[in-house]
């Protein structure tokens, strides 16, 4: 696991993805991605989890190592330091629908970080942030369209 160091550390995010039950299609495509990212120095990958939900309800958590897709984040692996407890994990596996998988992923907005270290060193603190869905804005925009003729 790699070390962080917490006065450079900019915001983290995490977000989770579901696969229902026979519905994904992994090209690799994401994983690929992804890398463009983690070498841009975009985002450093801090944690990446795969959860199988069961029929049943059970949670598994499983190594990306047992999925053939995923050879390209074994790249972007080793800097994992491994942010999520168990605990965390049961609980986001609550919001996934039984028979399902689900990605889970935590970063660091490493673009961010320079201006977030100087941001403490100034005496700030965050105390608020969030992230508007894109359908959020996407009907926005059809709503306007629709106003304006």
């Amino acid at each position: 696991m790699a070390e962080i160091d917490l006065n450079a550390l900019g915001p983290v995010d995490y977000l989770v993805i579901e696969f229902p039950d026979g519905v994904s299609s992994f090209t690799g495509e994401m994983a690929g991605e992804l890398n463009k990212l983690v070498d841009a120095g975009v985002i450093r990958l801090l944690d990446l989890i795969i959860l199988e939900k069961g029929a049943d309800g059970t949670i598994e958590a499983v190594e990306i190592d047992d999925f053939d897709d995923l050879d390209e984040l074994r790249l972007a692996e080793a800097e994992l330091v491994g942010i999520l407890a168990e605990d965390d994990i049961a609980d986001l596996a609550e919001a996934m629908e039984p028979g399902s998988m689900a990605g889970v992923l935590v970063w660091e907005n490493s673009w961010a970080a320079p201006f977030g270290a100087a941001a403490r060193r100034s005496g700030g603190q965050l105390i608020a942030n969030g992230r508007i869905p894109i359908q959020a804005i996407l009907a926005s925009f059809e709503a306007e369209l629709k106003e304006g003729g």
